[in-house]
């Protein structure tokens, strides 16, 4: 029976344009391991160097995003399930390849996630260049983590804008899916 199953994922997989797959719990070390072979992948492809390196780019910055929020979140009652929820891939489409994640996020912390991408996508490069540069010169608030620029540079490395989907789960969760054309 799961031999079936597993080649319905495989059709299902190739259908859609994806080539690398991974769903799980991320850690550190995971990370840097697929996010190597994926490189390895995309380089043996013969793909230009400058397209390798921004779909690297976006994939570490998009699994990296998702194991931060999954660490802020360890305090949750929903911390177990929103770590296993972690899923990124990586395909082609006519306009390019694409990195897409996605993962469980809080409803409550939705709003800003959005609003932040909503804001990136109706800036062009010389706009996103300027906010990229701006933000990286703002001091780090105390308890900050990051200077907020990883979305910024996934927009710039993007040949369109980000997209982004949000499916309601239940009143406490809701599945969260972000994709960067390159």
């Amino acid at each position: 029976m799961i031999d079936s199953q597993l080649y319905e994922v495989h059709n299902m997989l190739q259908s859609r344009g994806i080539l690398i797959s991974f769903s799980g719990k991320l850690s550190q070390g995971m990370i840097e391991e697929y996010g190597e072979a994926v490189k390895r992948y995309l380089e043996q492809d013969n793909r230009p160097k400058s397209e390798v390196s921004h779909i690297f780019s976006i994939f570490i910055e998009q699994t990296q995003n998702i194991k931060n929020y999954c660490t802020t979140k360890e305090s949750s009652s929903n911390s177990e399930t929103i770590n296993q929820s972690s899923i990124v891939t990586i395909g082609k489409v006519e306009k390019g390849n694409f990195v897409c994640c996605g993962n469980l996020v809080e409803n409550g912390d939705l709003g800003r996630l959005v609003a932040r991408i909503e804001s990136l996508a109706h800036m062009n490069k010389d706009e996103l260049k300027r906010k990229y540069k701006e933000m990286l010169r703002k001091e780090l608030v105390e308890n900050q983590t990051s200077a907020g620029v990883g979305l910024i540079d996934m927009a710039r490395k993007a040949s369109l804008p980000l997209e982004y989907s949000v499916t309601r789960i239940d009143e406490h969760l809701s599945f969260f899916t972000l994709k960067a054309v390159v």
